[in-house]
């Protein structure tokens, strides 16, 4: 699915309505999802707290530094430590610090997971959804060690620092219906808070404070995988719209992350039949070999599979590579397919989409090229500039 690139102009814009632009240590923030959790939480915060109505800004609890809370949903309204607290009504609530200026050096913490930022509580009859509100810079501490290991070389740790607060600048309002920026999922970006953060990736996140990739004046989808196994993706052969910045770019190394799985020709003609395409047990597959960096009718110059045409007792059936890799639970789209015995062999390279950088291969490239972290974020987003956005 093609994402929608945000302008500059329009996130200043935004950002300049949710926080002080005049003030020195200005930078973007976040809503990222917690996800939902039980009607009662233990609250603290490591310095000084409030706890605010959201939808009036009126405080209705003040807590010490490290001093713990029970709140609890009961339904109509809100008890602290077994009380009820006033002024609460059935609100949503926000633990916070009382002067906006801080909220970086705030550290929340509730049944022992401790995020940086404040901590947003939305309550429903059985459930409350948890939603931090983070400053991108403290949010990228308990997103890059989660995304890539932060004792790889740090040229490419400073080009994930980059690629994730790119995305995560651009992918804000991606869950906008459900109340919130981003998820702390694979579906997002990983993150893992506090408990998550290493020095290594500190380091990278400061030393690339504020840096986003922009193309014609806009952030670009700094998309990432794990590995290309040899070459990554042009955007139109994934979401079939061409993306200038998202183009197939070389490795150092071909063949990379091997992987292999199995299945039965009688269960793969099974799978196809409930996906309507019901040709009886596989008997044939045809497939051109691998071949990367050149492209053929069945395959994209990066190799990935773009179709393959199944032979069956009652007919043929063409099923795109995509659909392949969802229904059969694979790596990447980048395989071979072979039928011997009624089995049907998979083997295949890579780990993801293929889009964007490559994670393994930006650390190939600075452990054994030595490029600095700017070559490497070039050679993955075609055309793309790194700007300093705060």
């Amino acid at each position: 699915m093609k994402k929608k690139l945000i302008t500059l102009c329009t996130l200043c814009l935004f950002l300049l309505g949710s926080a002080g632009f005049a003030e020195a240590a200005w930078q973007p923030q976040l809503l990222v999802s917690l996800g939902t959790k039980g009607t009662t939480l233990r609250l603290s915060g490591n310095i000084p707290v409030v706890l605010k109505r959201l939808d009036n800004k009126k405080v209705v609890w003040q807590g010490k530094a490290k001093e713990f809370a029970t709140l609890t949903f009961a339904g109509t309204g809100w008890e602290m430590n077994g009380k009820k607290l006033k002024n609460a009504d059935a609100a949503a609530l926000e633990l916070t610090v009382e002067d906006e200026r801080n909220l970086a050096k705030l550290v929340s913490t509730y049944d022992s997971k401790s995020y940086r930022g404040a901590l947003r509580l939305v309550p429903h009859k059985n459930r409350l959804d948890v939603i931090n509100r983070v400053t991108v810079e403290e949010y990228l501490q308990g997103v890059v060690p989660e995304e890539m290991p932060p004792e790889w070389n740090a040229e490419a740790v400073k080009a994930q620092a980059v690629a994730a607060r790119t995305y995560a600048l651009h992918q804000r309002k991606r869950h906008g219906k459900e109340g919130f920026d981003v998820c702390a999922t694979t579906h997002c970006q990983q993150y893992g808070g506090v408990a998550a953060e290493r020095t290594a990736a500190n380091q990278a996140v400061k030393a690339t404070a504020g840096e986003v990739l922009q193309s014609r004046g806009a952030l670009v989808d700094a998309l990432f995988h794990t590995d290309s196994g040899g070459m990554t993706e042009n955007s139109e052969d994934v979401w079939g719209s061409r993306i200038d910045c998202l183009r197939a770019a070389k490795e150092l190394r071909t063949e990379t992350y091997p992987w292999e799985k199995n299945v039965t020709a009688q269960q793969l003609g099974e799978l196809l039949a409930k996906r309507g395409k019901n040709i009886g047990e596989i008997k044939k597959i045809e497939l051109s070999p691998i071949r990367i960096g050149k492209a053929s009718k069945d395959r994209t110059i990066s190799g990935r599979v773009k179709s393959v045409t199944f032979v069956g007792k009652n007919g043929r059936a063409s099923v795109t590579g995509n659909d392949l890799r969802s229904m059969l639970g694979l790596k990447s789209t980048l395989f071979s397919m072979s039928l011997n015995r009624h089995v049907v062999f998979i083997k295949g390279y890579g780990w993801g989409h293929g889009l964007g950088m490559s994670q393994y291969g930006a650390k190939a490239y600075a452990d054994s090229e030595r490029w600095d972290y700017k070559k490497i974020l070039q050679h993955y987003y075609n055309g793309a500039q790194l700007k300093k956005l705060y």
